[in-house]
């Protein structure tokens, strides 16, 4: 999948840009708008741009990343402040760079889960692209990444999550009460052979098929929410 197939067309780069964030607010008020206020969306999409602009590699393409980094970043907001409590258990992956490992694992349980869990992908110090490796890999199976991209951790995602998997981003995660934690120590992507990433991808398939099934059984059911 080429770059404006998963962006969209290009669009001027952010710098100096204040009429796109602007656009990009309204949009997201629209969505938005019975949780939070015009200026606190305005806030988040201004500092996802920021947090974004330093590391991007594709600068005609940001101004879609910046709103769909809004966009999940308050949607992780809503759940975490009890204002919409998610229908499904969030699982958020998290490793160094965003690129390698959370991408991967998050792609196999989108596809595991089937809708049955809610996922998300942080890093502590993300790159600028997912690696190609990664591609490779979800492609052998039939599978790309979607509209996922590197970005950086932060607090509403963990706080929206009811289980936060690291896979080697060391104590960069905050812990936070009522969350379950799980590390899956597994060899970074980057430099090994194709065949040793083939093994990293299937380890990560069998942990990925426990955790949606223990999260699925643990689920209530629907005659014990309705009675």
């Amino acid at each position: 999948m080429d770059e404006q197939s998963r962006f969209g067309p290009a669009t001027p780069p952010l710098r100096n840009s204040g009429a796109i964030l602007e656009r990009i607010a309204r949009r997201l008020a629209a969505r938005h708008g019975r949780a939070f206020s015009r200026e606190t969306i305005a806030a988040y999409v201004e500092e996802c741009a920021e947090l974004l602009g330093a590391r991007a590699r594709t600068s005609h393409y940001l101004p879609v990343l910046v709103e769909r980094f809004a966009d999940q970043r308050l949607r992780a907001l809503t759940k975490a402040s009890g204002l919409c409590p998610g229908p499904v258990p969030h699982v958020l992956f998290v490793c160094t760079e965003n690129s390698g490992r959370s991408q991967l694992a998050a792609a196999l349980m989108r596809h595991r889960a089937a809708g049955s869990v809610e996922v998300l992908t942080a890093g502590s110090a993300p790159s600028g692209a997912i690696a190609p490796i990664v591609r490779q890999l979800l492609a052998e199976q039939g599978l790309d990444p979607g509209e996922e991209f590197p970005k950086p951790l932060t607090c509403e995602v963990v706080d929206a999550a009811d289980v936060v998997v690291t896979l080697g981003c060391g104590d960069a995660c905050p812990v936070r009460p009522g969350r379950r934690y799980l590390s899956w120590d597994l060899p970074e992507l980057s430099g090994l052979d194709i065949e040793s990433a083939r093994s990293v991808r299937d380890a990560l398939q069998d942990r990925i098929g426990v955790l949606v099934q223990e999260l699925v059984d643990a689920r209530p059911s629907a005659s014990a929410t309705t009675g």
